[in-house]
């Protein structure tokens, strides 16, 4: 049960935000800034320095607040997935697929999200038990190829992420995706310091996606 609730966690987020920064105290302050603006799915990820200790403390700090779904990206091996979850993350991101990471999540009843490209990747993932399959670069295809991923594979769940933005975030949606990741725009005022600017952004994003779903 513990899956299908992080799961379901996940889906009702919408939108993900993809956290780096250059320091610990950058990511931390830049989550905060998102939760803040109402995006409650955060995906810390593991290019930021210490980014264990940032999972864990953002874990301890929103154990209390249902809706925060709090995750590791960039996560290119088991024994990195294996920190993530031992530091409080509610769910795992990978650029590529990777089977032993798909097991040692599996093993702690943990969400995979690993990055796929074609079918063939994207059915080997699903053999392995992926939940959601994470489109990435979203960029490099654009919403109209989900419907061409969905033909032979109408069970799909995909999370686009890189190349998803306020102005095509709506044709993701509306092309079947069940959540969407983004970062750069989202993220870029932090490395100046204006998390201001990010709790702003992040409720735009809200607001939009509110707005397509019609809640």
């Amino acid at each position: 049960m513990k899956r299908v609730n992080i799961l379901q966690r996940l889906e009702n987020a919408g939108v993900i935000a993809v956290v780096r920064g250059k320091t610990k105290e950058e990511a931390i302050k830049a989550s905060h800034a998102i939760v803040k603006g109402g995006m409650y799915g955060l995906e810390l990820t593991f290019t930021v320095p210490r980014a264990d200790e940032v999972i864990r403390e953002l874990s301890d700090h929103y154990k209390d607040s249902p809706k925060v779904v709090i995750g590791a990206g960039t996560v290119l091996d088991a024994v990195t997935a294996r920190l993530a979850i031992m530091a409080g993350a509610d769910y795992i991101v990978s650029p590529s697929f990777d089977r032993e990471t798909a097991e040692i999540c599996n093993l702690y009843q943990i969400p995979y999200l690993p990055g796929c490209m074609t079918i063939t990747e994207m059915k080997e993932a699903l053999k392995s038990g992926v939940d959601i399959i994470k489109l990435f670069p979203g960029s490099a295809y654009g919403p109209s190829i989900i419907s061409a991923f969905k033909a032979p594979m109408p069970h799909l769940n995909i999370m686009p992420t890189g190349g998803v933005s306020l102005e095509n975030m709506a044709d993701w949606f509306k092309a079947g995706v069940v959540t969407v990741g983004v970062g750069g725009n989202l993220l870029a005022p932090a490395a100046t310091g204006d998390f201001e600017k990010v709790t702003e952004v992040a409720a735009e994003y809200m607001a939009k996606y509110h707005e397509i779903k019609g809640a």
